[in-house]
């Protein structure tokens, strides 16, 4: 379980405590991530940075007149930087959490795993947009949804089991490699649906004995008295 709580209705606190435990999950499982994304958005954010900070020193240093002609290129070259991080992020990356491979034996090579993970405002609902290649280089695409309480508890706790089991069966690489928590998220729904069907059992009979007691009561009152001979 989580150390840190967080508030239940913050959808952006909800997803990026999810999106920080899936590539955890996974890296225990011995995927390999791959920080080619997040290394490319990185580089070209700090350089944005680096010559912004230089441009303001020169200035600082040796004035406007001396550094003009040189803060014009400056702020040509942030400006075109920061278009390409922004494009970077929401057409390159788009929302990917996580990006790796794994050996595995099976397939006989490396298998591509990617998860880019996404919500919709007021809908508390973690969705993920999953894509697999296998051995042989064919690519799957898979999307799947779950409420964000089903591995959040009421007070803001993150709970790392269901999460798993959830992935672990909706993702059959995944499942693979984690068959514990593939089968159980199917023991845990079995147990679920056997709770049901009791309680539901139990409210029946609830519902039948007042309907067995009043059957009683009007057998009882319709029965005639018995004449005593004398």
């Amino acid at each position: 379980m989580a150390t840190q709580k967080i508030a239940v209705y913050s959808l952006p606190d909800l997803k990026n405590t999810t999106d920080d435990a899936l590539p955890n999950y996974l890296i225990s499982l011995k995927f390999k991530q791959s920080h080619f994304l997040t290394d490319v958005r990185l580089a070209l954010g700090y350089t944005a940075v680096l010559i912004a900070a230089t441009t303001f020193y020169a200035d600082y240093q040796l004035g406007w007149e001396k550094t003009k002609a040189g803060t014009f290129w400056a702020v040509l070259i942030y400006f075109i930087l920061n278009g390409a991080l922004t494009f970077w992020i929401w057409g390159v990356e788009k929302g990917q959490v996580f990006v790796g491979e794994l050996e595995h034996s099976s397939e006989g090579r490396c298998v591509q795993l990617s998860i880019a993970s996404n919500v919709t405002k007021h809908t508390p609902l973690y969705n993920l947009t999953v894509r697999h290649t296998n051995g042989k280089g064919e690519e799957t695409k898979t999307q799947l949804s779950a409420p964000f309480s089903r591995w959040f508890d009421v007070n803001g706790f993150f709970v790392a089991k269901p999460f798993q089991q959830w992935l672990a069966s909706e993702i059959p690489i995944i499942g693979q490699v984690d068959p514990h928590n593939s089968t159980g998220e199917l023991d845990a729904t079995k147990k679920t649906n056997e709770n049901s069907i009791s309680t539901k059992q139990v409210e029946q009979q609830k519902l039948d004995a007042p309907k067995s007691s009043i059957s009683s009561n009007i057998t009882l009152g319709n029965a005639k008295p018995r004449k005593t001979k004398r």
